[in-house]
């Protein structure tokens, strides 16, 4: 009878306690954009405002309107590896593709595929050579080559006492000439946060 008993207290007490947990938690659905920092770390804000900031100011400085009088053309940019060597995990690809997105609806400038989806799209023409009707197939040597390709890195400094802390972020970001490896543009952007927990 006290077996019973017991395992009816415990099953009682589990529930309650499942009930208790969640009972406490509430998520509230916002907007995307909206900005909301819980814990100080690199976040979605962060990623969107720094690439809509240097990619502005990368293509309104000199060398595009240099290329664009040479060539009479827009110029065309690969977005290659940006490095993270802050203190935290920050998937680079979503800064990336923050960078690319800028650019491309500045309208300004092209964009062309990094070099894992150019592969992907390389398979999908050699497949099509194969599978679809000839006036629907890709053709090979078509692809747009980069005239420029962008690369940097993502560093922090952490400065702690006790529960109060300041992160400190810099971006920096370079712009190189494809055919004669002359850098055209440098950006940096800082970020600083103040944190109390």
């Amino acid at each position: 009878m006290n077996m019973l008993k017991i395992a009816v207290f415990a099953a009682t007490l589990s529930s309650s306690l499942y009930i208790t947990s969640c009972a406490t938690k509430s998520v509230t659905r916002i907007e995307p954009e909206k900005q909301v920092d819980l814990s100080g770390r690199w976040n979605d804000v962060d990623s969107r405002k720094v690439a809509d900031e240097m990619a502005a100011d990368c293509i309104n400085r000199p060398w595009r309107t240099n290329f664009e009088t040479r060539f009479s053309k827009k110029p065309t940019i690969i977005v290659g590896e940006i490095v993270n060597k802050s203190h935290e995990h920050i998937e680079a690809s979503t800064f990336i593709k923050d960078i690319e997105r800028e650019f491309i609806n500045t309208a300004t400038v092209r964009v062309v595929q990094s070099d894992s989806f150019r592969e992907k799209l390389r398979m999908e023409r050699a497949d099509q050579q194969k599978f679809s009707s000839l006036d629907t197939q890709k053709k090979w040597g078509k692809e747009l080559g980069a005239d420029y390709m962008m690369f940097g890195t993502l560093n922090s400094i952490v400065d702690q006492e006790g529960k109060r802390k300041v992160i400190f972020y810099q971006i920096n970001l370079e712009l190189a000439d494809l055919e004669t490896n002359e850098i055209v543009w440098i950006g940096d952007k800082k970020i600083k946060k103040y944190v109390v927990n």
